[in-house]
């Protein structure tokens, strides 16, 4: 069952004993878990002011702003508490890697005694292709296909993106499963090289489905058959 959203103001929040609260960074648009850092008072206020992230480094004592000296800012989108009001979780939109060593996320190891029980990735992946799409422009690689797709423009792109679908519908007419599935992910990859070259991020399309989400239920807009799609 689906839970309305509910609104908390600052002033109910729960700080620790050290006007601390831990906030959980998440990409906005996979989901991926990029850092965890503390904030206060002064440091949650000028987060939602600035519309970027600040927090409250606990070994230099004082407030630092995401990016200040990487260049690595955090775009928020969302902020949402959790049941006690003592945890955020801080969605975001990143300018780059979230860690200081240079990694997308701080969290990019895995537990050696978890690694042969670990399921399928998540979607996370997604945005991880789009991104090596987009770098494979900014750092051309010798007999990359992307590269070469890139080059060839659109004309081409356009018309791997039909052969694609057409692979598509075959492997769904042969009601071949991996088929399906291995014909799907040759869809997606050139799908998402013609948005990256034709300047649409992964973002807004994900910005346009949150949209048409939000519009569900209003049959004013969405008609009477209360679907989006």
């Amino acid at each position: 069952m689906e839970t309305e959203m509910e609104s908390i103001s600052l002033q109910h929040l729960s700080f620790d004993e050290k006007g601390l609260i831990p906030a959980v960074v998440q990409d906005a648009r996979t989901g991926e878990v990029l850092m965890v850092a503390y904030m206060n008072r002064d440091s949650l206020i000028r987060t939602v002011e600035s519309g970027e992230t600040w927090f409250y480094s606990r070994s230099r004592q004082k407030l630092w702003h995401k990016g200040e000296e990487s260049g690595h800012f955090q775009h928020v989108r969302r902020i949402y508490v959790d049941c006690d009001a003592d945890t955020l979780v801080v969605e975001v939109v990143p300018e780059g890697p979230a860690c200081h060593t240079g990694s997308r996320s701080c969290f990019f190891r895995t537990l050696s005694e978890w690694e042969n029980l670990r399921g399928p990735a998540g979607i996370s992946i997604l945005s991880e292709l789009f991104e090596e799409i987009r770098d494979r422009r900014a750092h051309p690689q010798a007999r990359s296909y992307t590269n070469y797709l890139q080059q060839e423009g659109k004309n081409k792109i356009d018309k791997k993106i039909g052969e694609e679908a057409a692979e598509v519908i075959i492997a769904d007419q042969h009601e071949n499963r991996e088929e399906i599935i291995g014909e799907s992910c040759d869809l997606l990859y050139h799908l998402f090289v013609l948005w990256e070259n034709a300047g649409v991020d992964l973002t807004d399309v994900l910005a346009e489905l949150d949209a048409r989400d939000e519009k569900k239920g209003n049959k004013k807009e969405v008609g009477h058959q209360d679907r989006i799609f």
